[in-house]
């Protein structure tokens, strides 16, 4: 048992239930907060002013959106299952507020005269806790489209079933080599063992995994295929409202800050404050009330990612972001935990100084780079176009021939019939003919 785990063992149920209700808090408030930020950093970007009503800046903007969806109108479609479409919203929230609680905010501190870590759970597993909790959370994605009764919530649920199956494989992975060179699952433990180096410059290709994976395991921009507005209205949510569809929305933004201090935990050294600052008053900024400060900030960056992605770059088409989950992100993963663990037991048998590893692992990088140049691309086989087959574009979409000829409309003529006259167009390969026949007296 390490220390934090004993702190926290030794907790009074009163701070424990400080610690539950600040929790709840946080995540509350930084959702409020962060879809402000959003609002104020895309109208920037976008050259408008974004909110700027509601109070100061606009920053009472959300708290306004959440009463009004509060007072909306509850509807629920009459072809819903009606106790699993009001427990859906539930199924996917919850899981996303459980997450967080076993994520280090800081160290040991004094809180009304108990010394505690600012951690509301500490287990030896606490990173099989994070992906259990987001597995589970898809259950209430999936439970509100198959409910709604209609095929565009149900289109979304499949979608986000298979992309958190896609993505959560590729966020494991990212996990691993972490696991090796920290030698715990405890989240206490990971910070810990980056107090002389942080992870991210250790383990880069794990770090770049992670950050896709978590835009993707939270159905963000440009992934956020489950509720894509330009194919399924609105997704798994189309026929949410008021508080249900606060709670959707709560639990994505919840989902976000805590992808993102998970990420902050792994790979930016927890709430270990940064270089140079970690040197000054021999680690006094990493004592007390500090830490709490680093790690805000940290997480917030990523934060500010999310928002610039979607601010960005567009929506990848859903064949695009299956492909880059299982042809890309799973098979290079497995490849650098089978170096990462070669490495590792290399340095660990004493086999290579770190000259001689440096030396060798450069030229294997300049070897791959030169082969990945020097490697012709693959050009598609040419194949012949059928006479009466429609041509394709590049990226398989119909397209009109170049030479494409647009007919002349024909004109009518009439003919006779035993009512009178009526018009009928000429037959296939008849040439067209202004003449007009008289229709016949019937006396003659």
């Amino acid at each position: 048992m390490n220390e934090t785990a004993r702190l926290i063992g030794d907790d009074p149920i009163w701070l424990i239930l400080i610690k539950v209700v600040g929790t709840f808090a946080f995540l509350v408030v930084m959702t409020l907060l962060t879809i402000w930020a959003e609002r104020r950093v895309i109208g920037r970007m976008q050259q408008r002013p974004g909110p700027n009503r509601a109070g100061p800046f606009g920053m009472l903007q959300s708290l306004a959106d959440g009463l009004k969806l509060a007072f909306k109108e509850d509807i629920r479609p009459v072809l819903a299952d009606k106790w699993i479409y009001i427990l859906a919203p539930v199924v996917s929230a919850t899981p996303a507020l459980v997450a967080f609680s076993v994520i280090p905010v800081g160290g040991e501190v004094t809180i009304f005269g108990e010394r505690t870590a600012l951690q509301l759970v500490e287990l030896p597993v606490s990173l099989l806790v994070v992906l259990a909790c987001a597995s589970i959370g898809v259950y209430g994605i999936v439970l509100a489209g198959w409910s709604s009764g209609s095929p565009y919530p149900l289109l979304g649920a499949l979608r986000s079933a298979a992309q958190v199956i896609s993505y959560e494989i590729a966020m494991g992975l990212s996990f691993i080599a972490v696991i090796l060179y920290a030698g715990t699952l405890s989240t206490s433990g990971i910070v810990a063992a980056q107090e002389n180096g942080w992870f991210f410059a250790l383990l880069p290709f794990s770090f770049v995994v992670y950050a896709i994976a978590m835009v993707g395991e939270t159905n963000r921009a440009p992934f956020d295929l489950p509720e894509a507005e330009s194919e399924l209205v609105g997704g798994f949510h189309t026929e949410y409202s008021s508080l249900k569809f606060a709670l959707f929305f709560l639990a994505e933004y919840i989902n976000m800050v805590t992808v993102s201090a998970l990420a902050t935990t792994l790979f930016l050294g927890g709430w270990h404050a940064p270089w140079p600052l970690y040197l000054v008053g021999d680690g006094v900024l990493n004592t007390g009330w500090w830490p709490v400060l680093w790690f805000l900030l940290k997480t917030m960056s990523f934060l500010f990612v999310f928002v610039w992605l979607r601010a960005t770059l567009p929506r990848l088409r859903y064949d695009q972001f299956m492909n880059l989950g299982w042809k890309v992100l799973v098979p290079l993963s497995l490849v650098w935990i089978c170096a990462v663990t070669a490495i590792r037991g290399v340095r660990n048998a004493d086999l290579l100084g770190s000259q001689q590893f440096l030396f060798i692992g450069g030229g294997v990088v300049v070897a791959l780079l030169i082969l990945a140049f020097l490697v012709p691309d693959r050009k598609p086989p040419e194949e012949e176009t059928a006479e009466n087959e429609v041509p394709l574009s590049g990226g398989g979409y119909p397209v009109p021939p170049v030479d494409l000829k647009v007919p002349e409309n024909p004109r009518a003529t009439t003919v006779p019939t035993a009512s009178g006259t009526r018009s009928r167009l000429p037959e296939a390969g008849q040439e067209p003919t202004s003449s007009t026949k008289e229709a016949p007296d019937g006396n003659d």
